[in-house]
């Protein structure tokens, strides 16, 4: 019988192949939660020794189940599906892979840059509709010397920064620190932003200040010419005042990675908005950084449940134990 029982609440690949050969390492086995919801993980908590997680939202009640828990583990970067700061409370330490999908999500918006600037998806719903018709796309506007305006600086958003300055783009930028400047990006306050930008990028966390960060105020703001992209956080983004700048036309369009709620109710604006590039949440991956991503987090929960402090702990104030 293994010594370890973790966790595993939800995720989004075909199997669990690579966790199971890291854990058995260390003498843990995986146990599957048939569904990621609150009842369901604390029914399952009883004597586990971790706990790893994807999307699912890993409560206060789940953590106060888990009893014997040493460890969360975050398949990803961002936090808020995790009550980080009750886990600090009961000594738990939180662990994230900060670095995984950087390349990727940087290209992915990249991508939905390209499709809305060219009206790829206009014309590819007319094709599809059996129209083959130049006009249902104009005007079409050339891409390079166009402003790029990229909303949070870490390093996904660098990463954007350096490819568009590549592609002619006019690069602004706002963060909270404006660090790590790259050579040829202008920083710009938010509000400035907004207004000069033909495309909008967000690239910022999910927290208490940043929810609905855009909304009706901020898309006034913006120009009706241009396009908004969001490949981080769907509650970064005030759907419901979107799709009414949509409907005034007061936008050109937008291209949604994420979404509030996950999945969307698809048949509802804006995401049924033909002007509205809707991805599943697909910005991170690729099978080498969702194979690489698997690995850490496995890895970070064996070294914690061995007694080592694992990698890319978020709580440093906590330690192993």
């Amino acid at each position: 019988m293994p010594k370890y029982r973790v966790l595993m609440t939800d995720y989004a690949w075909p199997d669990l192949e690579i966790e199971r050969s890291v854990l058995s390492e260390y003498d843990a086995e995986l146990i599957v939660a048939p569904a990621g919801d609150e009842a369901t993980l604390i029914e399952l908590a009883s004597g586990i020794d971790a706990i790893m997680t994807t999307w699912a939202k890993v409560t206060a009640a789940v953590i106060d189940a888990a009893s014997d828990c040493r460890i969360v583990a975050r398949l990803g970067i961002g936090l808020d599906n995790i009550d980080v700061r009750h886990a600090t409370a009961r000594g738990i330490p939180v662990t994230n892979v900060p670095d995984y999908c950087l390349t990727e999500v940087a290209e992915h918006t990249l991508a939905l840059l390209f499709a809305l600037a060219r009206k790829l998806h206009v014309y590819h719903a007319h094709a599809c509709s059996g129209r083959y018709d130049l006009s249902a796309g104009l005007p079409l506007e050339r891409i390079a010397g166009q402003t790029l305006g990229i909303v949070g600086f870490g390093q996904i958003g660098r990463r954007v920064a350096e490819k568009s300055l590549a592609l002619g783009l006019h690069v602004v930028a706002t963060s909270r620190s404006c660090r790590n400047p790259v050579a040829g990006v202008v920083w710009a306050d938010f509000n400035e932003l907004l207004s000069q930008s033909d495309f909008v990028s967000l690239h910022l966390p999910l927290t208490d200040q940043t929810r609905h960060l855009i909304g009706a105020a901020e898309l006034a703001r913006m120009k009706p010419s241009a396009f908004l992209i969001n490949t981080a956080r769907g509650g970064l983004v005030d759907h419901a005042a979107l799709a009414s700048a949509l409907a005034a036309n007061r936008l050109a369009g937008a291209a949604l990675d994420v979404q509030d709620p996950e999945p969307p109710d698809l048949a509802r604006p804006p995401y049924n908005d033909p002007r509205v590039i809707v991805t599943p949440h697909a910005a991170f991956y690729s099978t080498k950084s969702v194979d690489d991503l698997r690995r850490r987090a496995a890895y970070q929960v064996g070294q914690c449940l061995t007694g080592l402090v694992p990698q890319s702990v978020v709580n440093l104030e906590v330690p192993a134990r």
